[in-house]
C-alpha cells in the first residue's frame, strides 16, 4: 500500500468517530423538527438581529487575541495573536479533532520564534480558563433550570479537574528547574529523546509561567472573562428572540451548556454537535425545537462566515496554503521531521 493511501486511511479513521456523533445529532434534531415551523422561524429573524450578532462575534474575536496574547506574554503581538486565534478557528471549521488548536500553535511558534510547544501550551491554558469559565456559570444557573440536576455533577467534575489541572501545572512551572533535570535524567537513556524531545519539553514548561505571574494570570482572566461576556451578551439577545423579556441568566446558562456541549469530539466545525446543544439550552429555557434549530443554525453560519474570513485573511497574511496545512497538521508528516523543525526554531 502507498504512503498516500495509508495517510488516506488514517485521516478516515480519525474522521470516522466525530462523522458519526455529528450524524447522531443531526438526524435527533430532524425528528424532532417540524418543518414549517423551521421554514417560519428563519423569517422571523431581523436584519438588527444579525447584524448585532456579527458585530458581538468579530469584537469578542478581537478580545480573545487580547486574552491569548496576555497568556503568550510581551514576545507575541495582539496582532500575531488575533490572526493565530482566527487561523484556529477557521481550521477547526475544516479538520477533525480540534485541529485548529495544533495549526495556530504551529503558525505563532514559528512566526515569534518561540516554538510550537511553548505556544501549545498556552492554548492549554486558554482551554482550563474556557472550561473553568463554563461550568462556573452552569452552576450558578442550573438552580434555576428544573430538570437539570445530573447536569450538575457533569459541571462540577468539569469545573474540578480544571482547577486540580491548573494547580499540576503551576506546580511544574513553580518548580520548572526541579522538572527540567529530571525530565533531562532521563532522556540520557535515549539519543532521539535527548536530541529532539527534551528541547521541546523546555519549551513546553516555559509556556506555563503565566501561572506563576500573578498580574499576568489576573490579566488573562480579565480578558477571557470578558468576551465570555460577550457571548453571554450574544445569546440573551438571541433567547429575547425567542421568549421576549427573558432573564439575563437564561443567556448564560445556554453559553455555558452550549460550550461544554461542543467539547465533545465531532465533525469540523462541530457540525450537529453545536446545532443540538444549542437547541437542548434553548428548550430548556422554554424555547421550541423547531425555532431553536433555525436560530443554532444562523447562529452558527454567520460564526462560520466571520471566522472563514478572518482566518483566510491570516493564512494569506503569513503566507500559507491549504496544501501547507495538511502537512504541517501531520496528515503527511511524521513526526521526526516536526521534531527537526521545531529543533531549528
Amino acid at each position: 500500500m502507498s504512503s498516500v493511501s495509508r495517510w488516506n486511511w488514517k485521516s478516515l479513521l480519525r474522521w470516522l468517530p466525530g462523522v458519526l456523533i455529528s450524524a447522531i445529532a443531526l438526524y435527533a434534531l430532524i425528528r424532532l423538527v417540524h418543518i414549517q415551523d423551521f421554514i417560519t422561524a428563519f423569517k422571523t429573524a431581523s436584519w438588527q438581529f444579525i447584524l448585532v450578532v456579527i458585530f458581538i462575534q468579530c469584537t469578542s474575536t478581537f478580545v480573545r487575541g487580547k486574552a491569548w496574547q496576555t497568556i503568550l506574554g510581551n514576545n507575541v503581538s495582539w496582532k500575531q495573536a488575533f490572526f493565530g486565534v482566527c487561523e484556529g478557528y477557521l481550521l477547526n471549521n475544516i479538520f477533525p479533532l480540534r485541529a485548529g488548536e495544533i495549526g495556530r500553535s504551529i503558525f505563532v511558534g514559528r512566526s515569534s520564534g518561540l516554538g510550537t510547544f511553548h505556544v501549545l501550551s498556552t492554548i492549554v491554558i486558554e482551554r482550563a480558563f474556557d472550561i473553568a469559565m463554563a461550568a462556573i456559570l452552569l452552576l450558578v444557573t442550573l438552580p434555576l433550570v428544573i430538570g437539570l440536576a445530573w447536569v450538575k455533577t457533569v459541571a462540577v467534575t468539569a469545573l474540578f479537574l480544571v482547577v486540580i489541572g491548573l494547580f499540576g501545572l503551576f506546580l511544574i512551572a513553580r518548580y520548572k528547574k526541579n522538572v527540567s533535570s529530571w525530565i533531562e535524567k532521563i532522556s540520557h537513556r535515549w539519543g532521539f529523546v535527548e536530541k529532539y524531545i527534551f528541547p521541546q519539553m523546555n519549551k513546553l514548561l516555559d509556556g506555563l509561567s503565566t501561572l506563576t505571574q500573578p498580574v499576568q494570570f489576573l490579566l488573562s482572566l480579565f480578558w477571557i472573562a470578558l468576551s465570555w461576556a460577550m457571548w453571554v451578551v450574544m445569546y440573551d439577545m438571541l433567547v429575547w428572540q425567542m421568549i421576549p423579556g427573558a432573564p439575563i441568566w437564561k443567556g448564560a446558562f445556554v453559553g455555558s451548556l452550549l460550550s461544554l456541549g461542543v467539547a465533545i469530539p465531532s465533525a469540523p466545525a462541530a457540525l450537529g454537535v453545536y446545532e443540538a446543544s444549542m437547541v437542548a439550552a434553548l428548550v430548556l429555557v422554554g424555547g421550541t425545537e423547531s425555532i431553536a434549530l433555525a436560530y443554532a443554525i444562523l447562529i452558527h453560519v454567520l460564526q462560520f462566515i466571520v471566522s472563514g474570513i478572518f482566518g483566510v485573511w491570516g493564512l494569506i497574511r503569513d503566507g500559507q496554503s491549504f496544501a501547507s496545512l495538511k502537512l504541517n497538521l501531520h496528515l503527511g508528516q511524521n513526526e521526526e521531521t516536526q521534531a527537526n523543525i521545531e529543533s531549528k526554531n
